[in-house]
């Protein structure tokens, strides 16, 4: 038997449990990714010893919970091992809730605690303590390992109902692991597929991300997989509307399979997840914006409307707000237009303005990732390396409000008025003439222009601020020029 690598708190705290009288094991996840070669990312203890005879041998622990599930504090200075859950071998019976057993029962059998798992790849134990090494596993486990298969353990109908998240987990273990799901496992997940209604957003929105997160091809595989099984409607049931939605002559894949093969891209570049959600969901507008069929057809405003879905689909899932809305701010600004020679410096200014300094690699990654999904065949051409070099060009140039020689303070002071909404129009008059010209963002030639505008009566003022700010800026005017040309739009 070949001997495993465990860090040395896990091999004390079962040595422990042994020298003390009782049985001990290392068991699930960490299991199964040593016998893969894996680094784990988490360890578990089990044992035969109760939860108060744990405490007992173990002086520095804690237990708040029903589930025998003892925290074990190792003094350890690395985070993953600083405290290890040990837990007592258990049965446990019926699932009202479709999460909680509502009665459990410690046992002394190490195979029936292994008997209430989900997968046969995470139904294995391992002893390893003084040199020697031994497996615990009754339901072939590391057969379906060899044979890259996840497997229910057991009666599969029967797992799902105890825990319907599970329905999630085997396709995020089948992503992760590059492996496939086995035939029965399969069909009980397509027939309990409506369980996951049932399922709190939050544990839905921490599996779906894991499965977004994972290696490779797993992105890209998991969600067709979600979508075989009838997983997808209960997620998010908008990226399906793209399904077998033709595009125009300028797209060779459906709506459903660009935006895959965005994240595809995306995946394969290991971008954080709001980049990944981005291209996952950058078109998810565009099939309720269609306009007629074939070639010709048209997607105006999808961008628009998508970035509406989009808080939408994050909020229902329970992600974070700045989360939502910096996935949000890339969905609507994905589809913005540079040709060089076309924009101004004043209109890169206006662009960055709008879009915000802070987002615009996000920007570019979404960029990509949507041309990649297009099936052309350079992410980043020229014309979007020239417009880094024309932001890198003006990035010091005021962009905001708070970039002005001037503020707020000092519109009051030189025209003796109090706060205001009159303090905001001049100082957005003002932000629009230095994003013209940065030559004007001094401190005398604002004073100069705050005196001049003061004179005016605020009912013009105010509209001089608010035509400045609807004023048609030069990305805004390619975009539309782009859409016209590219979908035919007169």
């Amino acid at each position: 038997m070949k001997n495993f690598q465990v860090p040395k708190e896990i091999a004390e705290i079962v040595s422990t449990l042994i020298k003390a009288g009782y049985k001990a094991y290392v068991i699930g996840g960490c299991v199964r990714d040593l016998l893969l070669g894996r680094e784990p990312k988490d360890w578990d203890v089990t044992t035969n010893a109760t939860p108060e005879e744990i405490q007992k041998i173990f002086p520095d622990t804690v237990y708040e919970n029903e589930f025998g599930t003892v925290a074990v504090k190792t003094g350890s200075k690395d985070l993953k091992l600083t405290i290890v859950e040990v837990t007592t071998f258990r049965k446990e019976e019926k699932y009202s809730d479709l999460r909680h057993p509502d009665k459990i029962e410690f046992t002394d059998s190490i195979e029936e605690d292994l008997a209430r798992r989900d997968f046969t790849v995470n139904a294995i134990a391992l002893q390893s303590a003084n040199g020697k090494s031994q497996i615990v596993d009754p339901f072939n486990g590391q057969e379906d390992l060899k044979n890259k298969i996840i497997r229910a353990v057991g009666d599969p109908a029967k797992r799902f109902n105890e825990d319907a998240l599970r329905l999630m987990r085997a396709v995020r273990f089948a992503a992760e692991l590059g492996f496939t799901i086995e035939e029965k496992t399969t069909a009980a997940i397509k027939k309990s597929a409506n369980l996951l209604a049932k399922i709190a957003k939050e544990r839905i929105r921490d599996e779906f991300a894991k499965i977004i997160m994972s290696d490779g091809k797993g992105p890209y595989n998991g969600v067709l997989k979600l979508e075989e099984l009838g997983l997808l409607a209960h997620i998010i049931p908008e990226v399906r509307e793209g399904i077998g939605v033709g595009q125009n002559k300028h797209h060779i894949y459906t709506v459903w399979e660009h935006n895959l093969l965005a994240l595809d891209y995306a995946a394969s570049k290991n971008h954080p997840l709001e980049i990944r959600l981005a291209a996952l969901l950058h078109d998810v507008g565009k099939p309720r914006t269609k306009a007629g069929e074939g070639p010709d057809s048209t997607f105006y405003n999808h961008d628009v409307v998508g970035a509406k879905m989009t808080r939408i689909i994050l909020g229902r899932l329970k992600f974070s707000s700045k989360l939502i809305d910096h996935v949000t701010h890339l969905v609507r600004y994905h589809l913005f237009y540079y040709n060089v020679g076309e924009v101004t410096e004043a209109g890169i200014r206006r662009f960055i303005r709008r879009v915000g300094e802070e987002n615009i690699e996000d920007l570019l990654k979404v960029r990509e990732a949507d041309r990649i999904g297009s099936g052309v065949p350079k992410a980043f051409p020229y014309k979007l390396r020239h417009l880094k070099f024309m932001i890198e060009k003006v990035r010091r140039d005021p962009t905001t409000p708070k970039m002005l020689a001037v503020k707020g303070d000092d519109v009051m002071k030189i025209l003796d008025v109090p706060p205001g909404p009159k303090i905001g129009w001049i100082l957005n008059i003002l932000l629009e003439e230095v994003l013209d010209d940065p030559a004007h963002n001094t401190k005398q030639n604002l004073e100069s222009r705050i005196f001049n505008l003061g004179k005016l009566p605020d009912e013009k003022l105010k509209k001089i601020a608010e035509n400045s700010k609807k004023r048609k800026e030069e990305f805004e005017s390619g975009i539309e020029a782009e859409i016209k040309q590219k979908y035919y739009i007169e």
